[in-house]
């Protein structure tokens, strides 16, 4: 069952009081309703459960999972993105203290894993504060040092950009979220239009969805927002430039797994599957089918085959899949590091890059 926060009636007052000026504000049982809706409030799940065991979340995990973990380091300002120096009790989700807070409310520079400190517009600063991931191209190059491009280290480990990364795409090479290649350009913070410029304007701060309404006064006719199209350039050379760009990228994604695969066949010796649910994600593929199969997606089984450039792109693969809204977030830094990682892997790789138009 939810524990409802003791605080929550004078937090569902501080929220209403932040409604913008001239709307109708939610009455408390509907912000209440809207909460318990949310992943936010769902104690059963593993982002609150995972630390049972140990009775505590320790300080680089408990920022994010945990209310207590929050409240506590947004008392002062950080030193390393993300973490605490103590652990914090289990036994809360992201309650009402966790945003409405004197170190939420005064918060305006958030710091990223990259080590850049950045201005936010109010109705971002704290939503950004867990949603950046963990890591940075800064964290690959680092973990890569000067080794061979296609030479196997059992020095190197896949890196995970962790989950629900948006801010991280949004910015875009502002803050190197992605890993990016060498003489190329990258799309910076992607500037919606006036009035949906922030994580709030899109989705509800409660409830944290987002209502296609919202983009249909632009995007008429539109029924999903995958079917949105964000370019008119033919990013994948098929003629097709009516395709919600949503679909673009899936394609792309679809791609560099196929190249990743490719490439750790023949380069590497190694084959490799991508499992989305099981950590580390990356695997052995022990029956060389291109498949997961039972026993295959197992930690022991983890794959240990990696080269600098496998690495890379294997890096850029997992920060599209684990923000699921990278389309509507930044399109075009999406769409960039899946192209130059398959462009990268086809260097050495029978990996198809016809008609691939980067945007």
């Amino acid at each position: 069952m939810n524990r409802v926060p003791s605080a929550l009636i004078t937090g569902l007052f501080a929220a209403c009081a932040s409604i913008a000026s001239g709307q109708t504000p939610p009455s408390p049982e509907e912000i209440l309703s809207a909460w318990l809706t949310s992943p936010h409030a769902n104690s059963q799940s593993e982002a609150f459960r995972h630390w049972d065991t140990e009775g505590e979340i320790p300080g680089n995990c408990a920022v994010c999972h945990s209310t207590t973990g929050v409240v506590d380091y947004l008392a002062s300002f950080p030193t390393i993105a993300g973490v605490i120096d103590h652990p914090v009790p289990i036994g809360t989700t992201v309650e009402c203290a966790a945003c409405h807070n004197p170190g939420a409310d005064a918060l305006r520079e958030v710091l990223f894993p990259s080590g850049q400190t950045i201005a936010m517009a109010d109705g971002s600063a704290i939503c950004t504060v867990c949603h950046q991931g963990r890591t940075s191209a800064d964290t690959v190059a680092a973990a890569l040092g000067g080794r061979a491009e296609d030479e196997v280290s059992a020095d190197i480990a896949f890196i995970n950009i962790h989950y629900a990364a948006a801010a991280s795409t949004q910015l875009g090479s502002v803050v190197r979220g992605g890993f990016e290649y060498a003489g190329q350009d990258y799309a910076g913070a992607f500037a919606h239009v006036e009035g949906l410029n922030t994580c709030v304007s899109c989705h509800d701060a409660h409830e944290t969805k987002v209502e296609l309404s919202a983009c249909t006064s632009c995007h008429q006719g539109v029924s999903d927002f995958r079917a949105i199209r964000t370019t008119p350039t033919d990013v994948l050379g098929t003629g097709d430039i009516s395709s919600g760009i949503a679909i673009v990228i899936d394609d792309l994604h679809a791609r560099l797994e196929a190249a990743i695969m490719a490439y750790a066949s023949g380069v590497g010796s190694a084959p490799i599957i991508y499992a989305d649910h099981a950590y580390p994600y990356f695997f052995n593929d022990l029956n060389a089918d291109g498949a997961v199969t039972e026993g295959e997606a197992a930690y022991p089984n983890r794959y240990q085959s990696w080269t600098p450039r496998l690495l890379r792109a294997a890096y850029n693969y997992q920060f599209v899949s684990k923000d699921r809204g990278a389309f509507a977030h930044n399109p075009h830094y999406a769409m960039q590091l899946l192209i130059d990682s398959i462009t990268d892997l086809a260097e050495v790789a029978p990996v198809d890059v016809t008609g691939l138009v980067r945007p």
